[in-house]
């Protein structure tokens, strides 16, 4: 299908026609052409023109088709590759252009060319290679072992001995570099980039003991989880349709109670005080609702919304380091921003309590909530309360593996198997419960003008593949309950297929010229990047830039990039601890009492996956490979993209 790309808004006959000519020259082969074109779009020094011009160079090189007929320009998307080893080639050619972008900027090489320069520790010279275990040295080990008959668990152990290292602040006790510079540094060797995310984020190493530095096995990453994910909600029973259908097949007395008291808390962890003394809210208008009153909170949530876009500054909206500060709370909660939203959720929490009284009030029953389920209102008040749910436990108690994968050589003997099992081990759990326990969550504490601490036990991890085609690390991984002393196995299920929409697909070049053409253009939808805005502000604005264009912003965000989606429950009891009707999580595993998980989890790894490998003549050749003997030829080392050097990576290449 053809989609026009109308000429840029604002064009003059000169802008125009560097727009058809740049068409023109993409239909070629040409690379001086396509170049020469392209530069004189820039040249124009037009806002709109050269976003397009980015974006336009962007599509071709995706593999997208382009036509100029009178001078307007058309493209079609390419067709999808059936050949699932061709699709991942083009998937991994898209993700690289971006990964090689930011390897190429000065910072990251000067960073990279650091991390592998040799320095003085503890009478060791080390470096980020010493974190690198020699495959030679390791397939000879390997081979060693399997010539003295079957290599069972604790034999292997003696070769590759497992262990978690979450990354904060400290140095590495074995070459004393920064535990974060270590993960960053491995980071960089994935084929897509590496960024950053807001919200929670706890990264870890997994190292082998066995050989002096204890070398790096692999990194992951837990982080905030993605708010709405149909397929992982739908898994889960909280999508509104299922959780639904669920309720009218059996609607329960603790379950009316769960709703008149999910509504309670919410009222409680708003900031009222204010609107008390604006005359917008008072004490007795909970218990009797008025649509006139429901209407005022609604027209002013719209004038601190215009107030906000108008007057505000980021410096407003700095980190409260002090988890307690009340004082810090409250002026964030009554900034422009945060009284546009504490009104819009009391008009809402209202509604619900509207809606609901005829059926939940003043005494809740099984036979009032069926009633209830019976009518439109009252069945969208009790949806409204399901979102607030889960909004408070999607950003606290369910987190995405965003990295998980180990590094040459033990990729080769499916190491990412044994990082993804440990990134769901009880001891992750236990250190995303340390780190997270004392947290006031960032919205709701802006939201109640004091810190809002809510539970952080994980229950629920969730990740995609990186390619949607093919073998994944993730399929097959199961611990069964004997493993970990558990009522049920742990294994990451297969929950469908991601949409393929976002900007990963877009070079740096047409972001920040797709943000600056939204950010200059006076009359549109303002955007700050503020934390509580809203979701995702980088595409909010990539996508009203595509508006200010004229072009088709659904189609162009389709990357065609469907990942599989999996899912890991790490409790009995998911839905009714999600949504706060069980007040403790059930995990599916025990802790024992002189029995490590990490080693019992390593042990099963060795089983099922490094024994049955470490035999195999060609997987040894693979890890074989990985050398970290003069000079350098190790996949774990970051492959930086062909450049001139700077004088230090000269010193570096003459050093390895």
């Amino acid at each position: 299908m053809w989609y026009t790309l109308p000429w840029p808004p604002g064009c003059r006959t000169a802008d125009r026609r560097a727009y058809a000519a740049l068409g023109q020259a993409l239909m070629g082969d040409e690379g001086s052409a396509r170049q020469a074109a392209r530069e004189r779009c820039l040249a124009r020094e037009n806002a709109a023109l050269t976003a397009a011009a980015h974006v336009l160079l962007d599509l071709v090189g995706q593999g997208w088709n382009v036509r100029v007929n009178d001078d307007e320009v058309w493209v079609a998307p390419p067709l999808r590759v059936a050949d699932p080893v061709e699709e991942k080639h083009r998937v991994r050619r898209q993700e690289l252009i971006k990964r090689d972008e930011q390897l190429a900027t000065p910072s990251v090489r000067r960073f990279v060319a650091s991390m592998e320069k040799p320095r003085e520790f503890r009478g060791n010279f080390v470096s980020i290679f010493s974190l690198m275990r020699d495959g030679s040295e390791l397939a000879s080990a390997l081979r060693a072992l399997n010539s003295e008959g079957e290599a069972e668990p604790g034999r292997l152990r003696k070769v590759i001995d497992p262990y978690i290292q979450i990354v904060s602040g400290e140095r590495c006790s074995q070459t004393g570099f920064k535990l974060m510079d270590i993960w960053r540094y491995f980071r960089h060797t994935w084929s897509n980039q590496y960024t950053s995310t807001p919200g929670r984020t706890m990264m870890f190493l997994v190292r082998d003991r066995a050989v002096p530095f204890h070398p790096v096995i692999g990194i992951a990453a837990l982080g905030s989880a993605v708010v709405q994910l149909a397929e992982r909600d739908d898994w889960i029973g909280w999508q509104p349709r299922v959780f639904l259908e669920s309720l009218r097949a059996d609607p329960t007395l603790r379950m009316a109670r769960w709703i008149t008291a999910r509504l309670q808390t919410s009222l409680d962890e708003l900031y009222v005080d204010d609107l008390v003394k604006d005359g917008l809210y008072w004490p007795s208008l909970w218990d009797n609702p008025a649509s006139e009153a429901i209407e005022r909170l609604l027209k002013e949530a719209e004038s601190r919304r215009r107030d906000h876009h108008r007057f505000v500054r980021p410096t407003d909206f700095k980190k409260i380091h002090d988890a307690d500060d009340v004082e810090g709370w409250r002026r964030r909660a009554e900034s422009d921003l945060f009284r546009s939203k504490r009104c819009l959720a009391l008009a809402d929490l209202l509604g619900a309590r509207q809606a609901l009284a005829p059926y939940l009030y003043p005494k809740e029953t099984s036979a009032g909530l069926s009633h209830a389920l019976d009518n439109p209102k009252a069945r969208r008040a009790i949806m409204s309360v399901l979102r607030r749910a889960k909004a408070d436990a999607v950003g606290t108690e369910i987190a995405d593996l965003t990295v998980c994968g180990a590094v040459a050589p033990y990729n080769a003997l499916l190491g990412g198997k044994l990082v993804s099992m440990l990134a769901a081990s009880p001891a992750v759990v236990m250190a995303y419960r340390q780190r997270y326990g004392a947290y006031a969550s960032e919205i709701a504490s802006s939201m109640a003008g004091r810190p809002i601490r809510r539970r952080s036990n994980l229950v629920f991890v969730g990740t995609t593949s990186l390619y949607g085609s093919g073998a994944s690390q993730y399929n097959r991984i199961r611990i069964p309950p004997e493993v970990l002393g558990g009522s049920s196995a742990i294994e990451f299920r297969q929950l469908g297929r991601s949409k393929s929409f976002g900007t990963s697909h877009l070079s740096t070049e047409s972001v920040r010229a797709l943000v600056r053409l939204a950010e200059r253009t006076a009359g549109g939808a303002r955007v700050n990047s503020i934390f509580g805005e809203g979701v995702n502000p980088k595409l909010r604005k990539v996508r009203h830039g595509f508006d200010l264009l004229g072009w088709p912003s659904d189609t162009l965000l389709q990357h065609g990039r469907q990942r599989i989606i999996y899912g890991v429950s790490l409790v009995d009891n998911l839905l009714p601890y999600v949504l706060g009707v069980d007040a403790e999580p059930r995990y599916k595993f025990r802790r024992r009492p002189g029995r490590c998980d990490v080693d019992a989890i390593s042990e099963w790894w060795m089983r099922r996956w490094l024994h049955p490998r470490s035999k195999s003549p060609t997987v040894l050749e693979a890890v074989a490979a990985h050398r970290v003997t003069r000079p350098v030829s190790h996949g774990a080392r970051v492959t930086l993209p062909d450049l001139p050097l700077a004088p230090d990576e000269h010193e570096q290449l003459e050093l390895y």
